[in-house]
């Protein structure tokens, strides 16, 4: 048994190794006994021939004790050759490592006795020479088979020199002891030798481990590759194939391809089906070609089971090459998609703007009087309706059908595009006339028109079209915009027509645009004014309200009207910021008039949509300090056709702050009688219009007359707008229903300033006896 201690050192020596070298050395120990037999036979035949010439018992027992010791070493290499499978870890192997070590030892140990008896017990020569040197070869053999260990060599070393440097110190004389001192670098020379042999065989064995290692880890992951790959050498074999390149070749897993030449190798490919014979040698064509560096190092190749290979080529120094094989199918079907996605429309599969610019770019290129070209704006009128009631996928549908319409309408020559939302274009060239352009227009009118039949849902469309010619080229930005400004005069004659460009609708479109540009500063520079236009009473002869009236003094323009920048400001989204200006101006001015004399201020239909109209009155009440009965909000028919719901709660919370509701322009617009009692309304003002022709047409005074007096029954203040003539005055003055009259017989709108003078001056002088034109006009600036 080892002590403990001696085994921690004596396993210290294979603390480096790894396993997957460790372990074979171990196991190469107990590989072959026939040297142990052979060995044990000749050692105990040398003793049994020492023991039998000098007859020295000892001797004697040597030899036995050998060929026990042997036999112990022989039961233990069986019993490791039937334990030999599990012998899978460093400390098993080590145990029986430990065991063999113990065995040498006490074998070498044995001979170093027998050679110390032989010396000191026997002055026979020959008993010396012999148990001398078979020590010695003996020692030799033993240190070879344990290099491995350096600790071992040592303690090996240690048994057979002890005993033998011994037997010469105790035998001899000087030339003995002579001889002894040179046993000691006899054995450390074996012991460097073990050490070196050591180092170099372990160098070998690590070297060929981690070539072993460094060819599984290239060859898994040749075999992993996304790609296929061969290596060809300066001769044109293959020296180097991965299975990927196998399975994308449609050869067998298991086929050898190392060896093939080029020609082989594209002969497999055709008698797998991929290739006809031509493009195999196309192939081989092309790699040689790609070889020589002239062209490309990748290029792709259709096969004719519909896949796309392509081959990328690396020449190597040597005169060899590396083809990588990359099936490329779904990169170009994916490739293929996304230019479709890049150049057409993914609903109605038509041109995008993309592809329509091109080739415009290319039509005007070629432009002149008798090669003329032609671009058709195309917009359908009802769109929006099919959208809001049966749903965008409805209207997706209905853009797919129209699309179909259009592309079985025109010449392979045109190009129809989809612009976006509802809107298609025609590029219609070449032309020689206008005729046929406007063939083109009329036949797409009729197409387009008509009934569709979506899921069920039948839905009436219409179309308008705005036609733009070119003669010469000319920028493919601008044919577009004189199209659309043409589509745009198509829409505003009545839609489903079509238009031409007029040069005239050019500056019209400028003047638009400066208009915006200068409307919008105007709302940030806060640039607008308010005149004021009072209301008369008729009983009291007095001033009871005056209507703000918004007026835009312009540098170049002069003072612009209303009627020109309303409509502009309220498509822009301008309206409520300019209805919040205008309102928190009237009511700051109102608190500097006389009494209680009211303002009156329009607000757009827009604002009670887009804003919290409530609070906006609220809050400006409170920040001008104005009590609530002293503004009117003036409202259109229009506004209440919106969101009945919502503008009904809005007027009734501006009713429950005090602020008076008048319905401006009633009898112009829808004129539902029912607005005078479902809303909380206090003042109706009759549109002008109703004055016109008055004293000539008895039914038209009949008319006034009826709605004046259902309105003051309903407990509704009612004013006449528009009084111009002392007879329409008159009249309006005779009859009882009417409370209030505005006009420019009694007064024009004037700026603030004039306003509070003519306010304080008929606040402080008497009411005139009647109310006559002269008495009021004199006070207008």
């Amino acid at each position: 048994m080892i002590p403990a201690f001696l085994t921690r050192r004596l396993v210290r020596g294979h603390e480096a190794l790894p396993p997957e070298i460790y372990l074979p050395l171990v196991d190469s120990l107990y590989q072959d006994n026939r040297t142990l037999l052979s060995g044990t036979i000749c050692v105990a035949v040398a003793i049994f021939t020492t023991y039998w010439k000098t007859g020295q018992i000892l001797l004697l027992y040597c030899a036995v004790a050998i060929v026990i010791v042997a036999c112990a070493r022989g039961v233990l290499m069986r019993a490791y050759a039937r334990a030999r499978a599990t012998v899978a870890t460093p400390e098993v192997a080590r145990r029986w490592e430990l065991r063999y070590v113990v065995g040498a030892a006490a074998s070498l140990a044995l001979l170093g006795i027998w050679c110390y008896v032989a010396f000191v017990c026997t002055s026979d020569a020959y008993a010396h020479l012999v148990s001398f040197s078979m020590t010695i070869v003996y020692a030799g053999g033993i240190f070879g088979r344990n290099y491995g260990n350096p600790r071992f060599v040592v303690v090996q070393i240690l048994c057979a020199w002890a005993p033998m440097t011994a037997a010469l110190l105790i035998y001899g004389n000087v030339y003995h002891w002579i001889f002894a001192f040179f046993l000691a670098p006899f054995f450390l020379g074996i012991k460097y030798i073990a050490e070196r042999l050591r180092r170099t065989l372990l160098d070998a064995v690590v070297a060929s481990r981690d070539m072993s290692l460094l060819a599984k880890r290239f060859d898994t992951a040749l075999n992993n590759m996304p790609h296929g790959l061969c290596m060809f050498d300066a001769k044109r074999r293959i020296v180097v194939a991965n299975q990927k390149l196998n399975l994308l070749m449609g050869l067998p897993a298991d086929f050898e391809l190392k060896g093939l030449s080029l020609p082989a190798f594209a002969e497999r490919i055709v008698e797998a089906g991929l290739m006809s014979h031509l493009n195999a040698r196309s192939l081989i064509d092309s790699l040689d070609i790609r070889l020589s560096g002239s062209e490309d190092a990748a290029f792709a190749m259709d096969m004719q089971d519909g896949r796309t290979f392509e081959f990328t080529v690396q020449p190597m120094e040597n005169g060899g090459m590396v083809v990588l094989v990359e099936d490329i199918t779904e990169r170009k079907i994916a490739e293929a998609k996304i230019n479709q996605l890049a150049r057409f429309d993914a609903l109605t599969g038509l041109p995008n703007r993309t592809v329509l610019r091109d080739r415009m770019e290319r039509a005007l290129g070629d432009c002149r009087s008798d090669h003329m070209c032609a671009v058709h704006f195309v917009d359908l009128d009802q769109f929006k309706q099919v959208n809001d009631t049966l749903g965008h996928t409805r209207g997706d549908m209905l853009l797919a059908v129209v699309a179909e319409r259009l592309r079985n309408g025109v010449r392979d020559a045109d190009v129809i595009a989809r612009f976006g939302g509802d809107e298609f274009v025609i590029l219609q060239a070449p032309i020689t006339s206008l005729d046929q352009a406007e063939a083109l227009a009329t036949h797409v009118l009729d197409a387009l028109g008509g009934t569709y039949d979506l899921e069920g849902h039948k839905v009436v469309v219409t179309g308008s079209i705005g036609i733009a010619l070119a003669t010469s080229p000319i920028d493919p930005d601008q044919f577009l915009r004189n199209a659309d400004m043409a589509l745009y005069q198509a829409k505003a004659d009545g839609r489903g027509r079509w238009h031409w460009f007029e040069a005239k609708m050019a500056a019209n479109a400028q003047a638009r645009r400066n208009l915006e540009l200068d409307l919008r500063q105007a709302v940030e520079a806060e640039g607008f004014e308010l005149y004021y236009q009072p209301l008369f009473n008729l009983k009291t002869r007095r001033i009871m309200a005056c209507e703000a009236l918004l007026r835009w003094p312009h540098n170049e323009r002069g003072m612009v009207s209303p009627a020109e920048f309303i409509p502009v400001a309220e498509e822009m989204g301008l309206i409520i910021e300019i209805g919040n200006q205008v309102l928190y101006k009237a009511c700051l001015e109102c608190r500097r008039w006389p009494g209680d004399t009211a303002v009156a201020v329009n607000l757009s239909s827009i604002q009670f949509e887009r804003s919290n109209v409530p609070a906006l009155v609220r809050e400006t009440l409170a920040a001008a300090n104005l009590p609530a009965h002293r503004l009117e909000i003036e409202i259109t028919e229009s506004t209440l056709l919106q969101d009945t719901k919502r503008t009904r709660a809005d007027l009734h919370q501006l009713a429950e702050l005090g602020v008076k509701i008048s319905l401006d322009d009633f009898g112009t617009a829808y004129s539902s009688l029912s607005y005078l009692h479902s809303f909380p309304l206090h003042k109706v003002k009759i549109d002008q219009s109703f004055l016109q022709g008055l004293g000539d047409d008895e039914r038209r005074v009949t008319l006034l007359r009826g709605m004046t007096r259902l309105s003051a029954q309903l407990g509704l203040r009612v004013v006449v707008e528009g009084v111009e003539t002392d007879e329409q005055l008159e009249l309006l003055a005779a009859e009882d229903s009417i409370d209030e009259v505005q006009g420019y017989l009694l007064c024009r709108p004037m700026p603030a300033s004039d306003l509070r003078k003519l306010l304080y001056a008929s606040y402080v002088a008497p009411a005139p006896a009647s109310l006559r034109p002269s008495q009021t006009r004199k006070h207008v600036a």
